[in-house]
Parts: structure tokens; sequence; C-alpha cells
């Protein structure tokens, strides 16, 4: 995206388990419908992001929160010319649910009642679970993701919906989910996905969007994606991963991922590594220096952008994380 004035960063944590986190400006950036197995809390602190929601469009501006369930179809795109920049958590259903239980009163399985919260404060938050995280904080980006959590699910919780009775076309269309997880490679022509299931084609694609929110090749495409960033995860390369999961070449899926996760494949995996090489540098260094376990200096992360550790981060970022302070009043678990 060099050049274009978009900018990018997508990894973890180790002292986060069970959440991602990215930093992004974009501009002509167009996220397609998918989903996200994780929460989406997504912090904007200039321009505006659109994406479409449960049948609407829901406008987000500097100040406000984006918020996805797990599982729910949406987009993304610019709202205004000059695109927008946030910073974004995203929380696993099993760490959302931790910190609900410990800090709200929700019975059942919490999550967000709106797709757009306009709060400041938390947006704040969130770009502070960044910083720390960045600069091997782990006690601070644990408490600060804690916090920001317990605020939104305060301000916008409640419990999800049960699961509806599951109807004679959901359960087909479970049935017809489970085949194309076990055939995503070589998935079927939806003439013989259909025949197989003893339905019809219209039938079929009527029952698979009622109950996932996109037609089957969507879904596919989006499925494919997510096991590519599993493969990604354990050192697959990108154009073996492309090849397992059912994409024609390493270009077929650089476009498909870069269009839902929001980076190429390849600077996903190198996040990663670079992560796991960091982390054993350290635990050499502990060793050498007979220390407990410590945090990964700041700034050790941009081995081809080098800054003095007590310098200032990037300038897209800088504006956009302040200290670990919170104002006094805060909610806090």
């Amino acid at each position: 995206m060099a050049g274009s004035g978009e900018r990018a960063r997508h990894w973890r944590y180790a002292e986060l388990p069970g959440v991602d986190l990215l930093r992004a400006r974009y501009i002509r950036k167009t996220f397609v419908r998918h989903t996200h197995e994780n929460f989406v809390i997504a912090a904007i602190t200039d321009g505006v992001e659109v994406f479409h929601h449960r049948g609407a469009d829901v406008s987000v501006g500097a100040g406000a929160l984006a918020l996805v369930n797990p599982d729910t179809p949406h987009t993304g795109r610019a709202g205004v010319p000059e695109g927008w920049r946030y910073g974004a958590v995203y929380p696993s259903p099993e760490v959302v649910a931790r910190i609900a239980a410990e800090t709200t009163t929700i019975r059942g399985t919490p999550g967000f009642a709106a797709p757009m919260v306009d709060d400041p404060y938390t947006v704040r938050l969130v770009h502070q679970v960044l910083r720390a995280a960045e600069e091997g904080n782990a006690l601070a980006a644990d408490t600060l993701l804690s916090v920001a959590v317990t605020r939104l699910l305060r301000l916008n919780g409640g419990p999800l919906p049960e699961r509806r009775t599951r109807s004679a076309g959901a359960g087909m269309a479970a049935r017809a989910r489970a085949v194309l997880e076990e055939r995503m490679a070589e998935p079927p022509s939806l003439e013989r996905l259909a025949t197989d299931l003893g339905t019809s084609r219209f039938a079929l694609l009527r029952a698979f969007r009622d109950a996932y929110g996109m037609p089957p090749h969507t879904w596919l495409t989006d499925a494919r994606v997510r096991r590519a960033r599993l493969l990604l995860d354990t050192g697959t390369s990108p154009a073996e991963a492309a090849a397992l999961v059912g994409f024609t070449d390493q270009p077929h899926l650089n476009r498909h991922f870069a269009r839902i996760v929001g980076v190429p494949p390849g600077a996903y995996q190198r996040e990663r590594e670079n992560r796991v090489d960091l982390e054993n540098a350290a635990g050499r260094n502990n060793v050498q220096d007979g220390a407990g376990p410590a945090a990964v200096a700041s700034g050790a992360w941009h081995s081809d952008r080098q800054h003095s550790r007590t310098g200032p981060p990037r300038t897209w970022e800088s504006r956009t994380a302040p200290s670990y302070g919170t104002p006094s009043g805060s909610a806090s678990p």
C-alpha cells in the first residue's frame, strides 16, 4: 500500500491471548462481505467508515466505535474522500464472556446491541491497548482491554439472542455448510450440492442466505480466508496455503485475503514470525541476564522502519495512541 497513503498492521501480542490487533488508514479500501470469529471493536480517529450491517449502512466517524458481533456478515468502505483511520481489537467470544462474567450482570452469551457507539473515551482506551501491546506492557494492555470491553458492554451490551429452533431450511443450510467445509479445496457446483441435499438450487440459496447472511459462494471465500489464516499462523507459506484451501494460486489468495483481513497474507504472516522471533530473543536475553520474563522492547517490531527506543513512534500511530493513564471516574472493571 506504499504510495497510496494507505497503511495497515495486523498483529497479535502473546500476552493478550485470543485477541487480534489492527492499526490502519484506508482511503480507497473496500472490505467485501465477510465475518469474523471474534468480536470487532474498531475505534475511529479520523474520517468516516461505512459498513453494511444487518440490512442497513452504518456510518461511524471520529470519536465513535464500530462494533460487530462474531459471525455477523458485514462490509466496510470509506464514507468520505479522505478515507478513515482507526485502531481495532478483535477479542474472542471467550475473552468477552470472561470479562462480562467478572464485571457485568449480563446473563447468557454477551454481545453488542447496536453496531455503533459514539464514545471518545473508549476510542482512547482502544488505542491505549494497542500502544501497550506495541511497547510490551502486558499489565497495561490486559487492564485497558478489560476496561474498554466492560465500558462497551455497560453502554451497549446485553445477551445475544438464543439460536432459534432449527427449521428444515436451516438444517439444509447447515448440511450444505458442512459439505463446503469438508470439500473446501474442491467444492461441488450449486446444482450438485442441491441435488445431493434433495432440494432445488434456489431453495438452497434462500435457506443458506437466511441462515448465514450470504450465499454459499461468498461464505466459501470467507471460510477459505479463515482457514488460510490458521495455516499462515502455523508457518505454511502463502502459496501452499492458497492451494490447500482451494484458491487457484497465491495472487488469488492475496486478493481475497486483503479484501477481508485488510493486509496481504505475506504481511500478515511476517507479523506473526516477527512476534515469535522477538519473544525468543527476549527469552534468550532473560536467561543471559538471569532475569525473569521481560516485555519486548518498544518499537522492536519495526525491523524495516527503525527508530530510537525512547523516540516517538511513527506519525500515523503517534496521533492515535495516548498515554496509559485513564481519566478519573472511568468505568473500570
